[in-house]
């Protein structure tokens, strides 16, 4: 602090003295994420507001780049044998958490287990590995009971659940039950001390991070943070947070109401920006473990009593913004298929009728959670309703945050179904989609339980060649039909705002903050 002395000898003292220099003013990214952050453990929730939060906190092995390929970030070099069943990763050096401990192999190892008991793609190919050990300090082996394609995109994989790194004494909690203690390796540290539900989530600038030495690239590259401090501050209100960015109170916000784009389009302060190819697909995932979505037969009749334009229209609005998609894997990408969408989402109430009835359906309600904070989803139960109230179902909306709602999702009772939105990144195959998952027990939230669906997964995991792998995802579009893990509700696309001050976005599958420069 600079100070006015009045002494002769004071002032004697000053001119001797070195300059005084202002203290550096801090520079902050005030941000309006799509949802407060409530749930902080990114392997025990896919919430995208968790997995960003992860981002954030934690480094990855490996990571998407811009163009879709998997490159390496924690690691620095590794090495496959001549029969494809032994991989050797050496990790970069000076890796270190935020507490000042090294990473280590022995850390990676534990996340990765952790990571695999919970993920889709996790549990797919970790059933192919025989062992994960540390070597050295550095370096750890895999070795395959049999060779995929699959490990490194696995380990390299972009959105929930993220294969994030973590000390080994964190990694150690049991899946099923939330980490306590946030260190991390990434770019940004968490303030637990600041986080605020339903105000704000503080992270401030790593300052011992190391980035790779390449630009940044999606999620590759290197992490440069040019803020030194980023606070996602938590306003619901879409009008609300519209207001406080063309006031220039916030910096970015990241899900925009698509009703609000055209007043953000229209100010010359304001970038829309466009970051994702695919963008996302709504999903109506129905609970197998309760009635009456328990009888495949009622489920099935999910397929006849739906439509996707109502949904997208409820939401989405805008047609630039959208697509009518039956393809589960999503259009545009290398697996998408029509194959057995014949009549399928058409809001066939009479068929749909006459399905019931022949599963004798008791008229047990449909209980559907239903967000009403969440812009991009708060529409659609209400669709939903009237949907399956035309095709003879009984239906009702149990309202809460979004936060409540992947909190009662956790537990099997009290609800028959959920309507959320998928990055098509986390879609691209019968591997990665979470949601065709049908391990019963193990299984995301639903818990579909069939040994058919897990069957064609695994021919995935094993398939060498496009070919293959585009008659796999076919049957596995052919078996949802039958079974219903869940109903896709069509694809969509929504950009972020932000101040025309910021430059430095790079096009992910997720808003990231580092790269990201101030005016």
């Amino acid at each position: 602090m600079c100070v006015k002395f009045l002494s002769v000898l004071a002032i004697a003292a000053a001119m001797l003295a070195p300059p005084c220099v202002p203290a550096h003013a801090e520079s902050v990214l005030r941000v309006v994420m799509h949802s407060d952050l409530k749930i902080v453990d990114p392997i025990w929730s896919t919430a995208y507001i968790t997995r960003n939060h992860g981002y954030m906190v934690y480094d990855t092995l490996f990571a998407m780049d811009a163009a879709g390929e998997i490159k390496p970030q924690m690691v620095d070099t590794h090495t496959i044998s001549a029969d494809g069943l032994v991989y050797r990763f050496t990790l970069r050096e000076g890796l270190s958490w935020h507490d000042g401990q090294p990473v280590t192999a022995e850390d990676c190892v534990a996340s990765l287990a952790r990571w695999a008991a919970r993920d889709a793609l996790g549990q797919a190919v970790w059933k192919l590995v025989a062992a994960a050990e540390a070597v050295d300090p550095r370096t750890f082996q895999i070795t395959l009971k049999e060779p995929t394609a699959l490990l490194i995109g696995a380990l390299g994989k972009p959105s929930s659940a993220v294969p994030f790194m973590m000390p080994k004494r964190v990694a150690a909690t049991d899946p099923a039950t939330q980490i306590t203690e946030f260190v991390g390796s990434g770019p940004f540290v968490f303030k637990k001390e600041e986080w605020k539900p339903g105000d704000k989530a503080v992270y401030v600038k790593n300052m011992a991070y190391r980035p790779r030495a390449e630009p940044a690239s999606g999620l590759a590259g290197g992490k440069v943070v040019n803020f030194d401090r980023v606070e996602w501050r938590a306003i619901s209100d879409q009008q609300q947070a519209v207001n406080a960015l063309l006031a220039g109170e916030i910096d970015i916000i990241e899900s925009p109401s698509h009703d609000l784009l055209p007043l953000l389009r229209a100010d010359t302060n304001v970038a829309l920006v466009s970051a994702t190819t695919y963008g996302f697909q709504y999903a109506f995932r129905p609970n197998h473990k309760q009635k009456p979505f328990n009888d495949a037969r009622i489920r099935k009749a999910l397929w006849l009593a739906l439509a996707q334009q109502p949904f997208l229209e409820a939401v989405i609005g805008d047609p630039a913004y959208f697509t009518e998609c039956k393809s589960v894997f999503v259009c545009g990408s290398a697996l998408e298929t029509s194959v057995g969408m014949e009549g399928m989402l058409e809001a066939n109430a009479s068929k749909a009728q006459a399905l019931l009835q022949e599963a004798g359906y008791d008229g047990t309600p449909v209980v559907i959670l239903h967000p009403t904070d969440l812009a991009v989803l708060a529409n659609l139960p209400p669709v939903a309703k009237a949907q399956l109230e035309k095709a003879g179902f009984k239906v009702e909306l149990q309202a809460s945050d979004w936060q409540t709602v992947i909190s009662k999702v956790s537990k099997p009772e009290g609800w028959g179904a959920f309507i959320t939105a998928w990055n098509a990144a986390d879609l691209l195959n019968p591997v990665m989609n979470a949601f065709l998952n049908s391990s019963c027990e193990t299984a995301r939230s639903g818990w579909p339980c069939d040994q058919q669906m897990e069957s064609l997964r695994a021919a995935f995991a094993h398939a060498t060649t496009a070919s293959q792998q585009k008659a796999i995802a076919e049957d596995v579009q052919r078996r949802l039909l039958d079974h219903t893990q869940y109903v896709p509700l069509g694809q969509w696309r929504l950009p972020f705002a932000a101040r025309k001050t910021l430059s430095g976005f790079v096009s992910s599958p997720v808003i990231v903050f580092w790269n990201v420069k101030g005016g």
